[in-house]
């Protein structure tokens, strides 16, 4: 079944520019639709057209940062036939529009800004523990509280914090509305290796839904890894840590991704 859900995966990222239809990404599965959605979900937390939109505006999100290419020609290369829709849909899951993105990639994204300080008593905290794998020194990890289990927009609350090999590094995510959340860390780390162009590595968290009730505290600790082929792309623009992460292909998506963007399909 994991060569099922890697093969259709692979279809979409070698075909997010083309109208794929739910029966073409299941053939390639080769599964019935039906079953295959089951899987698909199971595999990604996600349905095949949700990661197949998450893999287009991810796919414009190159485009944008590393083209001159017109946003227009840029919407067309990645699947859309309207640019409001693609506009509108950049902009919720990127939480900038596709020009402001544009100026901040080209301008650099520095300095994460602090989380807005609210008052919300009807809400609940999550906090816990992050830990890095064998094989890494250090990182630089983002959490936040999505809606969605893709990391796309504005979390209801997030932090930066650091952590270092063998120690746990504590986080609080305060002010989080009552209701579930998928808690999403995303990190760019050194590993040990002393060779310094393999060191900076792209490494995920993620845990099932937290329910979040009122004046509640959850405690969730979440261990990063190496990225996997069934992640889904990370949309959310995330200071300090974009530039690690989108300039190249992650080492797990397919190997003809890039040569799409390049060529700006």
């Amino acid at each position: 079944m994991n060569s099922a859900i890697t093969s259709a995966i692979a279809r979409i990222w070698e075909g997010y520019s083309e109208p794929l239809s739910l029966d073409e990404i299941a053939k390639s599965a080769i599964l019935s639709r039906f079953h295959f959605s089951r899987v698909f979900r199971a595999a990604t937390r996600v349905s095949p057209g949700r990661y197949l939109s998450a893999v287009r505006i991810y796919q414009a999100k190159r485009l944008l940062a590393t083209t001159k290419l017109s946003v227009t020609d840029i919407s067309l290369a990645v699947g859309f036939n309207s640019l409001g829709s693609f506009t509108n849909h950049f902009t919720d899951s990127v939480g900038a529009s596709p020009s402001r993105f544009r100026r901040m990639w080209t301008e650099g994204m520095r300095g994460t800004p602090q989380p807005e300080k609210r008052s919300l008593p009807e809400s609940g905290t999550v906090t816990g523990t992050v830990t890095l794998p064998t094989g890494y020194a250090r990182a630089r990890v983002y959490i936040g509280a999505f809606d969605t289990p893709i990391i796309q927009r504005r979390p209801a609350s997030w932090t930066v914090v650091e952590a270092e090999a063998g120690t746990k590094a504590r986080y609080c995510l305060p002010d989080v509305p009552p209701g579930q959340w998928s808690i999403r860390a995303v990190a760019t780390a050194d590993s040990v290796d002393p060779e310094p162009w393999t060191r900076r590595s792209l490494l995920l968290g993620d845990v099932d839904p937290v329910t979040v009730t009122d004046r509640s505290t959850s405690m969730v600790g979440v261990a990063l890894r190496p990225k996997q082929m069934t992640d889904l792309p990370i949309l959310y623009a995330i200071p300090d840590l974009e530039a690690h992460n989108l300039g190249r292909p992650a080492r797990s998506e397919p190997s003809r991704t890039a040569e799409l963007a390049s060529r700006g399909r």
